[in-house]
């Protein structure tokens, strides 16, 4: 299958070693695709074999990464968020059950196929947001 992507609005790497914010956005450029490989990238490309898609000035980025994620873990703490913004100290949360000890434990609670369906949905729903690369970290024992 051989797609080209026109209309795109494609972010690149610069030089991070000046003053620059490390990327750029070239716009009206192309892709071509062939088999799920990406075989040219330009501001004109010929097109005749593809099937042309318009991405309408979409951003094209590489894909991100996140280099800290707890994926595999056990509990919700996610009731906290509020307790912390109407002005509870954590040290209270924590001497109530909350904290991270409740996750630790829940964690250490759950065994390997319970971790498993918790963090599959987790990495899929990262995958969705344009993450291609994750390095999980334990922390939870």
């Amino acid at each position: 299958m051989k797609r080209m992507f026109t209309d795109c609005l494609l972010a690149t790497a610069e030089d991070c070693s000046s003053q620059s914010s490390g990327f750029d956005v070239q716009h009206g450029m192309m892709i071509a695709v062939e088999n799920g490989v990406i075989t040219a990238i330009g501001q004109t490309l010929p097109t005749k074999g593809f099937e042309c898609i318009s991405l309408q000035n979409r951003l094209v980025t590489p894909g991100l990464i996140d280099s800290h994620t707890h994926l595999v873990f056990a509990g919700d703490r996610s009731h906290e968020m509020a307790q912390r913004l109407s002005g509870v100290p954590y040290q209270d949360i924590l001497a109530n059950g909350g904290g991270i000890l409740s996750t630790v434990n829940a964690t250490r609670k759950a065994d390997e196929d319970e971790l498993l369906a918790l963090a599959i949905p987790r990495a899929e729903a990262l995958m969705r947001d344009g993450v291609t690369t994750i390095e999980v970290k334990s922390g939870y024992g």
